[in-house]
């Protein structure tokens, strides 16, 4: 389901398309996923180590994409057409709020695009991330590079978006960013938990509410994809301390995936022969 920053159109989510997506991205186990809250609270500890090495050193300069004029034009010109798509889907009917809630969407896209391009992975050293042990990867230092970035511009969107909407219209918002991946996602764990609760989908949504509101101030699907997967962890954590065996779980899931597949194909077989 990778597809952005917001160039390609969303594909209609489907019963097995949906399933087939969801165990892509949930197939490992728990304890076999990155943990990016400890590289962001051990950071320090990761420069430190990462500095002793001269060689592994990047200056910011040298790591900054840098727009041409035209680039730019264009690029602003498609996310004012993007917020204004998104805005006019809320159907606000006031032009003082649409104007409003337009610049606010267009103003963090464009802070969001010049902060990956002021701040990409390589202004990180290649340290090694203190909870593991193992190399920072690229990924992992696109994700602190850009968790560096003021509140203040967090803050800033959410803070006027619900000036002038409601909570629903500002969930909305966030699902525009982040294609709809909390809906998706509770979805699959509906298809893999059996019996889900109401306390433990509140749980489950509650996390993945979270991850979506952090989410939105990351640019591509893959970053956006990680920071989901943080909540994720969260979530297969807090089914295991609570009755639960998410690895048991998922197995029987994709154990029941595969056994339908082969009866369909098997019977499509069998339909061939005669």
């Amino acid at each position: 389901m990778a597809i952005w920053p917001f160039s390609k159109p969303v594909q209609a989510i489907t019963a097995s398309n949906l399933t087939y997506k969801f165990l892509r991205q949930t197939n490992r186990k728990p304890n076999m996923r990155k943990s990016f809250k400890p590289l962001f609270t051990c950071f320090a500890a990761t420069v430190l180590l990462a500095g002793a090495s001269h060689a592994q050193t990047v200056t910011n300069a040298d790591a900054k994409t840098t727009m041409s004029p035209e680039a730019r034009a264009k690029s602003d010109q498609e996310t004012d057409k993007k917020a204004a798509e998104w805005v006019a889907a809320l159907t606000l009917n006031d032009a003082k709020k649409e104007a409003a809630v337009k610049d606010l969407i267009a103003t963090h896209l464009k802070t969001i695009r010049d902060w990956n391009n002021d701040h990409p992975y390589t202004t990180v050293p290649a340290g090694i991330n203190p909870a593991t042990g193992n190399p920072l990867t690229t990924l992992d230092r696109q994700v602190i590079a850009i968790s560096a970035m003021p509140k203040s511009i967090h803050e800033s969107l959410m803070s006027g978006l619900r000036q002038n909407l409601t909570e629903q219209q500002v969930e909305a918002v966030l699902d525009k960013y982040t294609i709809g991946k909390v809906a998706f996602t509770l979805n699959g764990y509906k298809s893999i938990v059996p019996n889900l609760t109401e306390q433990e989908e509140k749980v489950l949504v509650d996390n993945l509410k979270k991850a979506r509101e952090q989410a939105i101030d990351y640019k591509n699907m893959t970053q956006i994809s990680a920071i989901f997967e943080i909540y994720k962890t969260k979530n297969e954590q807090y089914l295991n301390t609570h009755g639960r065996n998410w690895h048991d779980m998922f197995k029987a899931y994709t154990d029941g995936v595969k056994a339908k597949k082969a009866a369909a194909k098997a019977a499509e077989a069998q339909k061939t022969a005669q």
